[in-house]
């Protein structure tokens, strides 16, 4: 049995909220190792309801292949007697190389590379495992039991010492309308259709990213008089204790819905170009709040796995989703 584990997943911010509910149980089911985790500082805070969880930060200067050389002699420092790879893209494939030489412990993810390429081209259309299992799977290969049901939901956090302009007491409803890719994103248009069908005594929280999705929000908000916006002032921890509060989520394929869901809350995930069978639906979450675009009309879905090189022709599938669709489901969920 392994005495520290040194477990890497570098990014993209869903991706690495989905990590958790394994190595949540990880935590649990081996208590005395030490478990290092590869991530950005940024991305670390989703980890804060595991205990006894040791960071190393990825950050900018170890982009290069240069910086990763010397991100592996900090590894080689803190001496993991395993390694698993949780991500494996290009940089942490360089990075193993630097570390083979010591290592030999080293076990990857099967991404199940081409059983998505398959779902995309038309070949298969069945549900592919889901990222968690396959992110537990990699620990199962180094004879550790990671069974998923074991997950313990975090804690929703008190917030009733904080200032907030939003009221704890009434219906909380999350909103998180933007994604990386344009594919992805729900209209503003049909956003502000959505919160016109939502009860005014509900209050609404708008997630986005400080910039440009803060903008938008800002324009969302100035029309109607019970959105909130969650965006900028908000740390990523002030950020999930909110999340923790409410009622139920509403999110694009993006990371605020694992997020909600790491906390047992109730995810309406909207999809557009993307779909559930690719592995991505949010943690224990029920297929009815999987909301699917008009198939009839965008037959091919899913036509991408992420996002990244949707056809042009499929970009707008999400706003086939008629506003009424998803509040007939939150209507059943609050």
């Amino acid at each position: 049995m392994s005495s520290h584990i040194l477990i890497i997943r570098l990014s993209a911010f869903g991706d690495v909220a989905m990590t958790v509910p394994a190595i949540s149980v990880l935590r649990d089911n081996y208590p005395a190792v030490k478990i290092t985790i590869l991530t950005t500082e940024f991305f670390s805070a989703l980890y804060n309801q595991i205990p006894n969880i040791n960071f190393l930060f990825f950050k900018p200067k170890h982009k290069s292949i240069y910086g990763l050389f010397r991100l592996s002699r900090k590894i080689n420092n803190i001496n993991p007697d395993l390694i698993i790879d949780l991500h494996d893209v290009l940089r942490t494939k360089i990075l193993r190389m630097f570390l083979v030489y010591k290592f030999n412990r080293i076990s990857v993810i099967d991404k199940g590379r081409e059983e998505k390429k398959s779902l995309i081209n038309g070949s298969i259309f069945r549900r592919l495992k889901l990222m968690h299992q396959r992110y537990a799977d990699v620990f199962s290969l180094e004879k550790m039991k990671i069974k998923l049901e074991l997950f313990k939901t975090y804690s929703k956090i008190d917030m009733r010492d904080k200032t907030c302009e939003f009221d704890l007491n009434t219906k909380l409803v999350g909103i998180a309308p933007f994604a990386r890719h344009k594919c992805k994103e729900y209209s503003e248009e049909n956003i502000l259709k959505l919160i016109d069908l939502i009860d005014p005594s509900c209050q609404i929280l708008i997630f986005g990213a400080p910039g440009d999705e803060e903008k938008k929000i800002k324009k969302i908000s100035e029309k109607k008089t019970n959105t909130y916006i969650i965006s900028s002032n908000y740390s990523l921890n002030d950020q999930m204790a909110v999340i923790s509060n409410l009622d139920v989520m509403i999110s694009m394929d993006s990371a605020n819905g694992h997020i909600a869901s790491l906390f047992g809350i109730n995810v309406i995930t909207i999809w557009g170009a993307t779909h559930p069978f690719a592995g991505y639906k949010p943690f224990n979450q029920p297929e009815k709040n999987s909301i699917m675009p008009d198939l009839k009309k965008f037959p091919k879905t899913p036509v991408t796995i992420y996002g990244s090189d949707c056809p042009k022709d499929y970009v707008n599938a999400i706003n086939s989703i008629r506003p009424e669709t998803i509040f007939k489901r939150l209507n059943e969920l609050v």
